[in-house]
């Protein structure tokens, strides 16, 4: 039996309607994110999400619905009322490749973890329709800068019209693993890769933060933040996740690795403590998983 969502519930079933002001619905939707992602230090990002309109990179509708973690349970919405779009789920962008825009709480979680703040420099791969980069650049402000890139020449299209309003975004129709947008102070990878582009590295400022989902065969993995810390990066593990794989920063060889190094943990916290470039030293137990160009330590490097 398919059990929708309580709002579609409420539409089909009976007395209870959506709240009429979309300003309101925005309000009321951020202020869900704040306590399910949670969002817990940036008041900045659950304001951001009050502001942009989610259904100006949607697409015309009805959508294409899939609530968080159950997707057999998708749904088209019954109208093109904008206001099924201010809920936790993810909403299709590209339903013939299994595309969507990601999950709203997972995202409110995770740039509250990157200390994004006003003229802060953000590289972000994979642009999608643009939603999230509406996002950011609501957080870098006008003094800011996002440099939005998608392989995909019709989503980077689709991404550069809905961002007109923002002029500190610069959308790019390139791959993002090779594309230079100069220093940045952080980068947000929306693709799953067994390894980072050792060009984002390179190009990440002292203290920059990288936000890379690290996944093995099916997309499945774990959510890494590295943050530069001269000639090393300090490491963890954001958390379990799932992605649709990154165009060329696929190896089948780590992938198998990285699977391996997540099933011997049998579901205890991914012990990493640091990023090291290049290939790791042989025969050492701190070496958790090693990837092209980069391993990751169990061991914190002592200042």
């Amino acid at each position: 039996m398919i059990i929708l969502p309580i709002p579609a519930r409420f539409l089909l079933g009976g007395p209870v309607s959506f709240v009429s002001d979309l300003s309101h619905a925005r309000r009321s939707y951020a202020e869900e994110l704040r306590v399910v992602a949670p969002v817990l230090r940036n008041e900045a990002v659950v304001e951001a999400f009050a502001t942009v309109p989610r259904e100006a990179f949607a697409g015309p509708g009805p959508w294409l619905i899939l609530p968080p973690f159950s997707n057999e349970t998708s749904f088209r919405s019954p109208s093109e009322d904008p206001r099924w779009l201010y809920h936790n789920v993810l909403v299709s962008i590209d339903e013939a490749r299994d595309l969507n825009n990601g999950q709203p709480s997972l995202w409110a979680r995770l740039f509250d973890s990157l200390d994004l703040t006003p003229g802060t420099r953000v590289l972000q791969v994979g642009a999608g329709t643009g939603y999230y980069s509406a996002i950011l650049a609501e957080l870098v402000g006008p003094t800011g800068r996002v440099t939005a890139v998608e392989y995909d020449g019709v989503l980077a299209a689709r991404a550069q019209a809905n961002l007109a309003t923002w002029p500190q975004v610069e959308v790019v129709a390139a791959d993002g693993t090779l594309h230079d947008a100069g220093e940045v102070d952080v980068i947000i990878v929306f693709a799953g890769a067994t390894h980072p582009a050792t060009l984002w590295l390179d190009r990440l400022a002292e203290g920059g933060r990288l936000l890379l989902p690290l996944t093995a065969a099916k997309g499945r993995g774990l959510l890494l933040k590295a943050t530069r810390r001269g000639a090393w990066f300090e490491a963890e593990s954001l958390g379990p996740c799932g992605f649709f794989p990154c165009f060329g920063l696929r190896n089948d060889r780590a992938a198998e690795c990285l699977a391996r190094a997540i099933r011997d943990l049998k579901g205890t916290p991914v012990p990493i403590k640091a990023l090291h470039t290049g290939a790791p030293p042989e025969n050492a137990d701190h070496v958790w998983y090693a990837g092209p160009g980069f391993w990751l330590s169990r061991e914190p490097v002592e200042a």
